[in-house]
């Protein structure tokens, strides 16, 4: 299981480690942490250190009830961040967490190398044919909605075969349209409940039927905290303990704050499982 990014080809039967860098004011956790340049970069050269293959960089918060800012704020916010980092680590894989195709387009032009888009084209019928004219690999995500509406959109006849029909749908659109390289996510935190989202966890090796890559974003989320009465900042025990549960499940990219902490249970999980040919 391969995906080309760049030319580079990249194994992902052995699970990679997607850094978060969120250039947001009001990132639930995140939020203006890192205020100029310099933060960002140092930010960008521990994740890396600590095992990133790949850093996503996002400009507009898809937290619940975010506030919505124009294509031309979102630019102005994250453009000046890719060419930094590029300018400093010419080598990296730079996601861009961005539905518009606008923010897609320029990015990838400017050095990044792959879309996460959480409305997988929903939000902007214009994102996939473009996707497909960049031949980027692109992170298709299950939400219902918009960030500032998702929350009313919970009800589900099957949780699990809805979410699957939704990927069948998104998928076949994506093939259609030429996009090679496609990893899915099934967006735990978006337009579910705290129950729906462990439901979710608890099914998500059926996930593997669709035969692509499946990336999971717990990442200090809500449904972590709200369940040990905690907050964001103290939800890192509880996100490695969900992301270990993922790659049982078979999840090959783990989307996260704390690179340190995912990469050992990646690296704790590869050796359990070469264990059983004992």
């Amino acid at each position: 299981m391969t995906i080309n990014y760049k030319g580079q080809l990249v194994d992902l039967s052995s699970p990679k480690v997607m850094g978060i860098l969120n250039v947001t004011p009001d990132s639930f956790y995140d939020g203006a942490r890192y205020k100029d340049e310099k933060g960002i970069l140092l930010q960008v050269g521990k994740m890396l250190k600590e095992g990133a293959t790949f850093i996503d960089i996002g400009a507009y918060s898809s937290r619940p009830n975010a506030k919505h800012i124009n294509e031309d704020e979102e630019l102005k916010r994250i453009i000046p961040i890719v060419e930094s980092i590029l300018k400093q680590f010419p080598d990296i894989l730079i996601s861009i967490d961005t539905f518009r195709s606008k923010i897609a387009r320029t990015c990838i032009e400017a050095g990044a190398c792959m879309i996460n888009d959480i409305s997988a084209g929903q939000l902007d019928n214009n994102m996939m044919a473009t996707v497909a004219s960049l031949n980027v690999p692109y992170i298709m995500m299950h939400i219902k909605g918009t960030p500032q509406t998702m929350q009313q959109y919970t009800n589900y006849d099957n949780l699990v075969k809805d979410i699957l029909f939704y990927f069948s749908e998104r998928i076949a659109e994506a093939r259609q349209l030429g996009i090679v390289d496609l990893i899915i996510d099934p967006g735990f935190g978006f337009a579910k409940t705290i129950e729906q989202n462990y439901q979710l966890l608890n099914k998500l090796e059926l996930f593997k039927m669709t035969e692509l890559p499946i990336l999971v974003g717990f990442s200090r989320k809500s449904m972590i905290y709200k369940i040990l009465n905690s907050s964001a900042a103290e939800a890192l025990n509880g996100t490695t303990t969900l992301n270990t549960i993922a790659l049982q499940k078979g999840a090959k990219i783990l989307r996260v704050h704390d690179v340190k902490e995912a990469m050992e249970c990646v690296k704790l999980m590869s050796f359990l499982q070469k264990q059983e040919s004992f």
